[in-house]
């Protein structure tokens, strides 16, 4: 028997080859909007990886530090050392801004941490660690930060002094890497026409002013001065303890929250992320129909225009099933042809994306099975017109 649809193919293959890139455009976005969605995933995990810590103490009622604001005291670390099952604590700080350097902004996560503790970067792939007390930071390869970049972190400058890569926060931003106490005043400590304005209000409260008692006055201002806060205390347990055992002490005597890795995870993805998941499971759905309308479209109009040699294929006696068989083959060619292009592409244009895109193999394979189902029920259309021919229509003209 001949076959229909690789002659028809090869008539007009340019039409066919034409169709089947369009297609696989189609089907690259969809693969890259699925992408997307992994690469968040992993972007969270990448996070909780990068601090090293076991459990996270944050501010109680709270779903902090990632999810939700949150400030504690940075001498709760202490209390946390004296838990059974803790190895380390150490205090962190996570801000979200804008990093300037010279006239360009870069929007990061400024990360305030404690060297040699949990929440240093893990490794480094140029330059050094940080080794003074102030003005030095590490920042990610994706901000674009040079060693030895002055960058601008509020009022004060720091000096690029190392490198490192995959150090992200949840929404993708690249991390930048301080020392706690110049993290702790540039997100806790006021500007300075703020630090005036409270202490004329304070001087000018009589209550805070006492004329009979010397030293009160500057006592509150140094408080309202001092900045003793921080968003979380990462901390390790011991080897043979178990980090749950550990968060319900901290629950339950230190009247804070704290939270497990796989509780950590759990906010980080199915709710700090949860809204941009389902707007991308949107988005596919919209790319799937759309797909399955364009390949309907073309299939139909491709068995329209081989009406006649239909008709003269069921005056010899073809079957129905045949001709249903070369019509679905050429729906599954071009599907084919589709995912072929549509997974070269995605994985072309991938690097390019602001924000990472994590192509999975098995994410590959399920599209591809989905994108042959959807060209299977697109010929349905096209199939139920070519077994309504009549078959006089090969002698009637």
């Amino acid at each position: 028997m001949i076959s229909l649809a690789g002659r028809d193919i090869l008539h007009s293959w340019s039409k066919f080859v034409l169709t089947g890139i369009g297609l696989g455009l189609l089907i690259g976005v969809t693969l890259t909007m699925a992408g997307v969605y992994r690469g968040m995933v992993d972007d969270a995990k990448a996070l909780l990886n990068n601090s090293g810590a076991d459990l996270w103490v944050v501010q109680q009622d709270t779903q902090g530090p990632y999810a939700e604001s949150s400030s504690i005291h940075d001498d709760v670390y202490r209390s946390m050392l004296s838990l059974s099952g803790v190895a380390r604590a150490a205090n962190v700080t996570y801000l979200t801004m804008q990093v300037r350097l010279d006239n360009t902004d870069v929007r990061a996560m400024v990360v305030g941490f404690e060297p040699g503790q949990p929440g240093e970067p893990g490794y480094l792939i140029a330059g050094r660690h940080i080794t003074r007390n102030h003005y030095e930071a590490v920042a990610d390869v994706k901000t674009g930060f040079q060693l030895g970049d002055s960058i601008r972190i509020r009022r004060h400058d720091y000096r690029v002094v190392g490198l490192t890569k995959r150090m992200v926060s949840s929404g993708g931003d690249p991390m930048v890497f301080i020392p706690l106490k110049d993290a702790q005043e540039a997100q806790f400590l006021k500007d300075n026409d703020a630090i005036l304005n409270e202490r004329a209000r304070t001087t000018a409260n009589p209550t805070l002013n006492r004329p009979g008692v010397p030293g009160l006055l500057e006592a509150i201002q140094a408080s309202q001065n001092a900045n003793r806060n921080v968003n979380a205390v990462l901390v390790q347990v011991s080897p043979g303890s178990h980090p749950e055992t550990v968060a319900n002490e901290v629950r339950r005597w230190k009247h804070l929250q704290a939270f497990t890795r796989l509780q950590m995870e759990e906010i980080l993805v199915s709710k700090l992320i949860a809204t941009s998941a389902k707007q991308i499971a949107m988005f596919l759905v919209i790319l799937a129909v759309v797909s399955a309308a364009i390949v309907a479209f073309i299939i139909y109009t491709m068995t329209l225009g081989k009406i006649r040699e239909i008709a003269v294929l069921k005056l010899i006696g073809t079957r129905n099933r045949t001709i249903a068989g070369m019509i679905l083959q050429q729906a599954l060619g071009l599907g084919l042809i589709g995912f072929l292009v549509g997974k070269v592409s995605a994985t072309v244009w991938a690097p390019f994306f602001p924000k990472y895109v994590l192509l999975e193999p098995g994410d590959a394979a399920r599209g591809f099975v989905v994108v042959m189902v959807i060209c299977a029920l697109a010929s349905t259309l096209a199939i139920r017109a070519a077994l309504r021919v009549d078959p006089a229509t090969a002698i009637g003209g």
